[in-house]
């Protein structure tokens, strides 16, 4: 696969910027919506935040690491670019959907690549029952809050809570509890990927609860539903033997 119009987003840091200059010297730039290519310099979130904001054009998203962590970017190196991008390996990931009901009566809807996350906005411990697919699961879950992954994002905020590691292609979702209280010892669960997760908080106006799907925050929700959405998709590229599902598979080994 050849690209010939590549364009190059960076992230605000200077080391990005300067890198985004130096390639453009080299290679040349055109707006997102003309490219055959979009390359993302930056870390994880900015990642994040090029596939959200060019989801709706043709062009599959490169990354190269000019962040910290980096597991969703390849390695920054200006030389060769255009045979790296020829042997590129293609992941194709779907994100969830989330639609929020506030307190107020407003409701909001977004998308997130790598989680839903409910998460107490104040002193007091949250309180959210869980149904799925309109069954109820768990009646009361007292907790700091609770997420809900793709395999994509199971490496990022769920894996510090102690989910689990999806393979990239598994048709699973983890539903993660963040520092449960009770039940004590409850993990969370493994969903299939057509599951339907609804979360309700108890005393919303007593315990308050924030929704946030990756960056995008809405504040104070009675409740939340959250499903996949396989009609969107977002195409990533990886350097050979470093795509997703090998970097998913080293990282439970670290």
């Amino acid at each position: 696969m050849r690209f010939k119009k590549i364009s190059f987003l960076a992230s605000k840091a200077d080391i990005a910027q300067e890198a985004r200059a130096a390639l453009i010297g080299r290679y040349g730039d055109v707006p997102p919506v003309q490219a055959d290519l979009i390359v993302a310099l930056g870390g994880d979130g900015f990642m994040l935040s090029t596939l959200h904001a060019t989801q709706g054009l043709r062009a599959p998203v490169y990354g190269m690491n000019r962040g910290t962590v980096g597991f969703l970017m390849n390695e920054y190196a200006p030389e060769g670019l255009t045979d790296r991008l020829a042997d590129a390996e293609e992941a194709v990931i779907h994100p969830l959907r989330m639609k929020a009901h506030c307190v107020g009566g407003e409701e909001v809807e977004a998308l997130a690549i790598n989680e839903v996350s409910l998460l107490r906005e104040g002193p007091q411990a949250a309180k959210l029952r869980i149904l799925v697919d309109g069954k109820e699961r768990m009646a009361e879950l007292v907790c700091d809050g609770a997420l809900l992954a793709t395999p994509a994002g199971s490496t990022a905020y769920n894996y510090s809570a102690h989910g689990p590691i999806l393979p990239i292609g598994a048709e699973i979702l983890a539903l993660t509890a963040v520092a449960a209280f009770r039940p004590r010892r409850w993990r969370g669960a493994l969903l299939p990927i057509s599951a339907k997760v609804r979360f309700e908080v108890l005393e919303p106006e007593k315990r308050p609860v924030q929704a946030v799907a990756d960056s995008f925050e809405v504040r104070t929700v009675e409740w939340v539903e959250i499903a996949s959405a396989p009609e969107v998709s977002h195409r990533l590229l990886f350097d050979p033997e470093h795509g997703l599902e090998e970097r998913l598979i080293r990282e439970q080994f670290v």
